[in-house]
């Protein structure tokens, strides 16, 4: 069977809709063309580069009709830089694609197409929210380059500048490619396993504004590390902390397991709400802690907790949610299986001076079934799992356990209704979504719903 389209043809579309990546959606004769930068409505004459039996890619070439919501993108690298994939699109515009895209997958994947979903909560100011910034140096013909990675690459985009970013992450980025040729650093390469400076993470509390600075290097001893300390120094004066943490690996996994303070604090402080939090240098941290406020502002008044409700949080973290809750619960059990998180948990429930938390190691699906055992059983169950949704054990415990509530946090709007599906098919009902906007600028949207058990 031929296609309707060749390689190379240049044709004129009309842009239909995006995918969950952001890329633009046309079809010729019911065959699908993916095209990058394209926008929904707009009309445009194309390059097709590549075609399979399914679906073909297109370059875009010209746009004839622009779409309404299309802007110019502010960043000087968006189309090299791999971070932000719909700067071109209005925020406006986001927020509208955004709830489609979950309302989309509640409706074809969760087959619920009577749940609401409502539109998205947003930012009044969607720049300059990261609170946290990963910085990979490089030698790209004999000079240090510095900034972030081309999409699905490890080739680094030279800036000096990220509009999602703090400005103080500008700062020490601009500067710390002038002071690593001057006092001697190589920049790490993966490929010969050469250099020392892997990466430079800065973190930033939004409350405090505390400062945290993280060299991670390849080795734990170099002869330029009191430079590099003062050269910090003399870039954000009003940093609180500098780390070092030291990945020896041959891998592109950013940290190491071994990390010490070289001046200041060991941890930043910041709030959410009125809740304390300590940060160290590995913490798991909502990036975007405006949001992260709206966002568990949101599960709080789906859990409908009056003070007597025994909760579990079934992926808790560091405990940013637990503790959220624990102002009005009866008591919050939290579980996680990473054992740094749970000691950030329960550091954080005594600096916030909670009576009411417990937190223990382990897979939620095994530690969560115990407790059932023990006799502690749960008014509302929270989940938050990571991309790729709740583990299979942990959805039947789930349903074996039967809480009569379950509000579900996403960042993945496919998975969460693909869990969805198996919740609903196992008694609960879904009652409605509320989509937040985390990460502006990207394809990122979070989500959270809440589920009743059917009596």
């Amino acid at each position: 069977m031929s296609l309707p389209v060749q390689k190379n043809d240049r044709i004129t579309v009309h842009v239909e809709d995006l995918t969950h990546d952001g890329a633009g959606v046309a079809k010729v004769d019911g065959y699908p063309l993916f095209i990058v930068g394209a926008l929904p409505g707009e009309i445009a004459e194309i390059h097709v580069v590549k075609t399979t039996k399914s679906y073909g890619f297109g370059k875009l070439i010209e746009i004839i009709k622009p779409s309404e919501h299309r802007v110019a993108p502010p960043c000087h690298v968006f189309d090299e830089c791999g971070g932000c994939q719909v700067q071109h699109l209005s925020y406006e515009g986001q927020l509208k694609w955004k709830q489609q895209l979950v309302k989309n997958a509640i409706e074809r994947i969760a087959r619920l197409p009577h749940v609401t979903v409502h539109p998205v909560k947003g930012m009044d100011n969607p720049w300059r929210y990261r609170n946290k910034s990963q910085i990979p140096f490089a030698l790209q013909d004999g000079k240090v380059v510095g900034g972030f990675y081309k999409t699905r690459s490890h080739e680094i985009v030279d800036t000096d500048t990220c509009i999602i970013q703090s400005e103080q992450a500008d700062d020490l980025l601009r500067e710390m490619k002038k002071q690593l040729g001057r006092i001697g650093i190589t920049p790490y390469n993966e490929k010969t396993h050469q250099g020392m400076l892997r990466h430079i993470v800065i973190r930033k509390a939004l409350a405090t504004s505390e400062i945290m600075v993280v060299i991670v290097t390849k080795k734990k001893k170099f002869p330029q590390r009191e430079e590099a300390i003062e050269a910090i120094k003399l870039i954000l004066p009003e940093v609180t902390s500098i780390v070092q943490n030291i990945n020896s690996e041959k891998t592109n996994v950013i940290f190491g397991e071994e990390t010490f303070t070289l001046f200041g604090k060991d941890s930043i402080e910041d709030t959410i709400g009125d809740v304390r939090f300590e940060i160290s240098a590995r913490s798991f941290y909502q990036v975007n802690p405006e949001q992260t406020e709206v966002l568990y502002k949101q599960a709080l008044e789906y859990a409908q907790l009056t003070g007597t409700e025994t909760v579990i949080d079934a992926y808790c973290g560091i405990g940013t949610i637990s503790l959220f809750l624990a102002k009005e619960a009866k008591q919050v059990l939290g579980v996680d299986v990473v054992p740094q998180a749970i000691e950030d948990a329960k550091r954080n429930a005594e600096i916030n001076k909670f009576k009411n938390t417990y937190f223990e190691e382990g897979l939620a699906e095994v530690v969560i079934p115990k407790w059932y055992k023990d006799g502690i059983t749960a008014d509302v169950l929270v989940v938050d799992p990571p991309r790729k949704g709740c583990d299979e054990a942990l959805l039947l415990t789930i349903l074996e356990q039967k809480p009569k509530r379950v509000v579900y946090v996403s960042c993945n709007p496919a998975t969460l209704a693909r869990d969805l599906r198996i919740l609903e098919d196992g008694g609960y009902a879904t009652q409605e979504v509320q989509p937040v906007d985390m990460f502006p600028q990207t394809t990122h949207c979070e989500a959270v719903a809440w589920l009743e058990l059917r009596k």
